[in-house]
């Protein structure tokens, strides 16, 4: 008998902990290994927020709290919908969870029966997938290319929901592609899904913050109030204000979905970190000052690393319009023999070739449901990534 249940067994680790994983235990061997495979801002948690974290310590908050969240984060989430993306919702109507992936876990679980499908746009973050498969809910690929710049298009989300169909997900800007839908073409989705009553839609905003030019965000029940009753809008701390390690992730929804995520919490992580509530509460009600200089850093590194990956024999890299990652093809080097000797059939093997040939660390794009491609994030310094640049354009000189 396997100790392993039959749930876990139709899962796979994460593909990006695991490769920055494997690049943390190089670099520890004291190998020299340029790691860009964490999606976590390099810059620090502003003061402001850890000085509200140490008071509340101070204070004497650190017991248990509300299994979803302490009234005054509840408060602010519902002022930074309002303030931010026009959204009106009620504290009853919001879920605090110990990170963004718990929020989409939590949905999932409290909502999806056996054969249920999933629409997840490919690329996608790797826990997607893994999450609905967990859950026993049945994913369904909806392509894209860098032709539509990483983007659903209508007529293909509409040939993906079946009448089992029990949600579609949405990511923008894009873990792992960067891609951002702007507000026609969130419309253009929207008509499709108001032909199908039956689907709820999570969307995943974790990154609505890091933007680039003059994109302006926008959000899908924002676009069509009709969506409001069936739509999940999930967002979080984690990188717009530096706080990957505080774990607080966030949704608005309709009540009944929120108290059922509360129930699935009760008998599993119970409430999230009372000082990483707090700290949060000071992170949506505090200075907002450095939010967008931030993404102004992140906006050069973005050129700086789409200017030299596109200089590299057998590479193309769209520009994106947000986050802090590229997704670029490796196409051009398929079939190649690597400084190695061994040949590139797939993007698994360019990113194990470059890493040991190179010691620069990405993720595979098969980890997201679309390849030939590779993820690199950007989230470090000018420095680090025009020598991470350099070492790939040697790297595919050196193909063959």
């Amino acid at each position: 008998m396997s100790l392993e249940s039959a749930a876990l067994a139709r899962v796979k680790p994460s593909a990006t902990l695991a490769a920055d994983a494997k690049a943390r235990e190089l670099k520890a061997q004291g190998k020299d290994v340029i790691g860009l495979a964490a999606g976590e801002p390099d810059f620090d948690t502003p003061d402001n927020i850890k000085d509200a974290a140490i008071k509340a310590i101070r204070d004497g908050k650190t017991k248990y709290t509300n299994v979803d969240g302490i009234p005054e984060l509840k408060e602010a989430i519902c002022a930074k919908f309002a303030r931010e993306n026009g959204l009106t919702y009620k504290p009853s109507q919001i879920n605090v969870s110990p990170g963004g992936k718990p929020v989409i876990w939590n949905a999932m679980i409290a909502t999806l029966n056996p054969g249920d499908e999933v629409v997840v746009p490919t690329p996608y973050w790797v826990s997607y997938w893994d999450i609905v498969l967990l859950a026993g809910g049945a994913p369904v690929a909806c392509a894209t290319s860098a032709e539509t710049g990483f983007k659903v298009q209508p007529a293909d989300l509409e040939r993906a929901i079946t009448p089992k169909t029990k949600w579609v997900l949405l990511n923008s800007p894009s873990n792992p592609s960067g891609a951002a839908y702007t507000r026609a073409e969130l419309k253009a989705l929207a008509d499709v899904l108001l032909r199908h009553p039956h689907v709820w839609i999570l969307t995943d905003d974790m990154y609505e913050h890091l933007v680039f030019g003059d994109f302006e965000f926008s959000t899908i029940a924002q676009v069509e109030p009709a969506l409001y009753d069936r739509t999940l809008t999930m967002n979080g701390v984690s990188k717009a204000y530096a706080m990957t390690g505080w774990r607080i992730g966030y949704a608005g929804g309709p009540e009944p979905l929120i108290k059922a995520m509360a129930k699935v919490m009760s008998q599993t992580t119970s409430n999230p970190s009372s000082i990483s509530q707090w700290a949060a509460v000071e992170a949506l009600n505090g200075t907002q000052d450095f939010i967008k200089p931030n993404a102004k850093l992140f906006e050069q590194r973005r050129d700086l690393v789409v200017s030299m990956l596109n200089q590299a024999r057998g590479l193309h890299c769209p520009t994106p319009e947000g986050a802090f990652y590229v997704y670029p093809s490796c196409q051009g080097l398929l079939g190649k023999a690597a400084p190695s000797g061994k040949v590139i059939g797939s993007d698994a093997d360019f990113a194990v070739e470059l890493l040991e040939s190179e010691g620069v660390a990405v993720v595979h794009g098969a980890a997201f449901g679309l390849s030939p491609h590779f993820r690199i994030s950007y989230a470090t310094s000018n420095a680090v990534l025009e020598e991470a640049c350099q070492r790939i354009q040697r790297f595919c000189a050196n193909v063959k």
